[in-house]
């Protein structure tokens, strides 16, 4: 079995190694993260790409036509004043536990605080507040779908 080559985290001139911050970026476009951040013997590197967020909704659910961009999928950008952003990359789930009730649906109504979805990130689960009462125009999520920072999950109308 050949052995992989792993480069070395080391430091020239002040500076890292620039050919494990393009290994870095590679792997990022290889598997579709969004960030790696790596530490050896106190020296840390992050790699970053800008990800514009666009996700899979029905007209019905914003109010307003939706685009299909081909690829069969309808996608569209989010640009509702009521739309409530992941704060964190996870696992989001709709309800408290298996087989149990989502905690919303489509014109359901919420208040200031109620929650309305989990994001399991580091194996604690994080509960999601509704930021203020309304009616749920839109559920953008589905049960287990991974999320990512300030990806929107829900679109809340106020009043």
């Amino acid at each position: 079995m050949a052995e992989e080559k792993t480069p070395q985290m080391t430091e020239k001139a002040g500076t890292f190694d620039k050919d494990l911050i393009r290994e870095l970026a590679e792997l990022l476009n290889e598997t579709g993260l969004t960030e790696i951040e790596i530490e050896h013997k106190g020296r840390r590197v992050r790699v970053a790409r800008n990800v514009t967020v666009g996700v899979a909704a029905h007209s019905a659910d914003v109010g307003r036509p939706a685009h299909d961009l081909g690829g069969g999928g309808v996608t569209e950008e989010i640009h509702h004043p009521g739309t409530v952003n992941s704060p964190m990359v996870g696992t989001a789930y709709r309800s408290p536990e298996p087989g149990a009730p989502p905690f919303i649906e489509i014109g359901s109504r919420v208040t200031a605080g109620q929650t309305i979805l989990i994001i399991e990130a580091m194996k604690t689960m994080n509960h999601i507040p509704a930021p203020h009462a309304g009616t749920v125009l839109a559920v953008l999520v589905d049960d287990g779908q991974p999320v990512e920072y300030a990806e929107p999950l829900a679109v809340i109308e106020k009043g």
